[in-house]
């Protein structure tokens, strides 16, 4: 077994592929906050692609991390020269390993704050990329302003950032000082309109500091918009000892994928660029398109599976999705539901997109777990589901399927399932959303009254009439017999 490191690269064997290019020629030119399983499956793996292409070697990325658990990531690249495996799952059980070398470095901000702003004033870097989960935005749910709640401490005078809006805007700001162009903002979560998301947030941040500095960041500062597509599921012990086993790698964060991935990414930077376009990126003038495809179909249906499936007793979405009960109930949400709300969607067959996404979701190799999809549900329902309700009520469509989802989560938050087993309920909003959902039985819509999740869905006379129908049937029935039934 061989630690992954630069010096084994040529000793991995044929069934690996290894970077093709010289990584001691590699420089920084991108600054990512948020390092995780996604960004390494995704964005880092695209430039890596250019990379062995022999462009882009002046893209490198530098990692960085503000959150106390990201001292791991840190501690882990660090010892692999910032290397790591990306293992794509085929359903068929074939593995197919690839060692990354986009990544050319990694800051752990509490460490060394001073090192971070450093690295994004420097003129080479030129965009500043974000995958910070829907929650790192600091959006109100109902009022769509920026809630300061966890940023104080960065709004202190003269504080030294902690987060990453301090860390932007403060770089931003130094930048705009030394007469040093801005970087792109490049936001990559899972967002409506992210870009604008972005600047909207960090505009408002700014505007509590600085008003002069929020003018130059809504007029100097691009922020283009774009959708990313990759299911990426926990690192487990197993996919660590699957690599070794097989391939003789020892890596201490490797990540592992599906075969599919998509990114959309809107043509709006304030200066350069990597070429994404000739590796696989769909490069538009407009992505709200496509992002509200895969928002309102495959995330708001991974919502639709995953309550009503841990319900059910299972535990992985490729179990959920081998069910035929279920498949036929994710097809009636997506056609029905979901599909109706979209706008047309430029080169892309929604039924072959439909069907497409029921055969990434049953994958047998990826074992996506449920629990990861339940958690975080707070930043998720809001922005992935309720705008689908919403519309189809305004429309007076169907909104069945989408009703019973949301009873489903209330019925999951009640943190007991149906054996009587606890749920650990995983979210930043968990007690607040436990205490509601303990109230199910005797007051049925105190779930849904949460102005800050549902704003006044609670008084909507044919939502809660569904909503509270289905949650019936599920404490009545349970979440099988209430698919059934419907």
């Amino acid at each position: 077994m061989t630690a992954l490191a630069t010096g084994v690269l040529g000793a991995l064997g044929n069934d690996v592929a290894v970077p093709a290019y010289d990584r001691t020629a590699v420089t920084p030119g991108i600054v990512h906050f948020g390092v995780g399983g996604f960004h390494r499956a995704h964005q880092a793996m695209y430039l890596d692609a250019l990379m062995n292409d022999g462009k882009a070697l002046d893209w490198g990325i530098v990692g960085v991390g503000v959150l106390p658990h990201d001292r791991r990531m840190a501690d882990v690249l660090a010892a692999q020269d910032h290397l790591y495996t990306l293992v794509v799952k085929h359903p068929d059980g074939t593995l197919e390993p690839r060692v990354i070398g986009s990544i050319v470095g990694y800051l752990f901000a509490p460490d060394d704050p001073d090192a971070v702003l450093d690295r994004m004033v420097d003129p080479a870097t030129r965009i500043v990329s974000l995958t910070i989960t829907e929650g790192g935005y600091h959006v109100n749910q109902v009022t769509g302003e920026l809630d300061t709640t966890g940023l104080e401490a960065d709004l202190e005078p003269g504080a030294t950032p902690g987060s990453a809006f301090g860390f932007v805007v403060e770089a931003l700001a130094r930048r705009r000082a030394a007469g040093i162009p801005p970087f792109t903002v490049m936001s990559c979560d899972n967002i409506p309109g992210n870009g604008h998301v972005a600047r909207k947030m960090l505009a408002a941040f700014a505007r509590l500091k600085d008003p002069e500095l929020a003018s130059y960041l809504e007029n100097e500062v691009r922020f283009p918009n774009c959708m990313v597509d990759r299911i990426t599921p926990v690192t487990t012990d197993g996919d660590r000892a699957a690599l070794s086993e097989r391939f003789g790698i020892e890596d201490g964060w490797p990540v592992v994928c599906e075969p599919f991935t998509q990114w959309v990414l809107e043509d709006d930077f304030g200066g350069e660029r990597p070429a994404y376009e000739q590796v696989g990126v769909q490069i538009v003038e407009d992505v709200e398109p496509y992002e509200l495809m895969k928002l309102r179909l495959l995330n708001a249906s991974h919502q639709a599976l995953c309550y009503l499936g841990y319900l059910s007793g299972y535990r992985y979405a490729h179990e959920v999705c081998q069910d035929k009960l279920f498949v036929d109930f994710l097809l009636g949400y997506m056609t029905e539901e979901g599909t109706p709300t979209l706008p047309p969607v430029p080169g892309v067959d929604l039924d072959a997109y439909r069907h497409q996404l029921i055969e990434r979701f049953a994958n047998p190799e990826v074992k996506d777990t449920l629990a990861r999809l339940c958690a975080e549900s707070s930043d998720r329902i809001p922005k992935w589901l309720v705008p689908v309700i919403r519309e189809q009520l305004a429309a007076d469509r169907e909104i069945r399927a989408s009703a019973l989802v949301v009873a489903s989560w209330a019925r999951y938050a009640e943190g007991v399932d149906e054996q009587g087993q606890p749920i650990e309920v995983v979210d930043r909003l968990r007690d607040k959303l436990v205490e509601r959902a303990q109230q199910n039985v005797d007051d049925p819509l105190a779930f849904i009254s949460d102005p800050d999740l549902f704003a006044d869905l609670a008084q909507n006379g044919r939502f809660v009439a569904e909503y509270a129908a289905a949650l019936d049937s599920l404490h009545e029935i349970g979440a099988r017999a209430t698919l059934e039934r419907l």
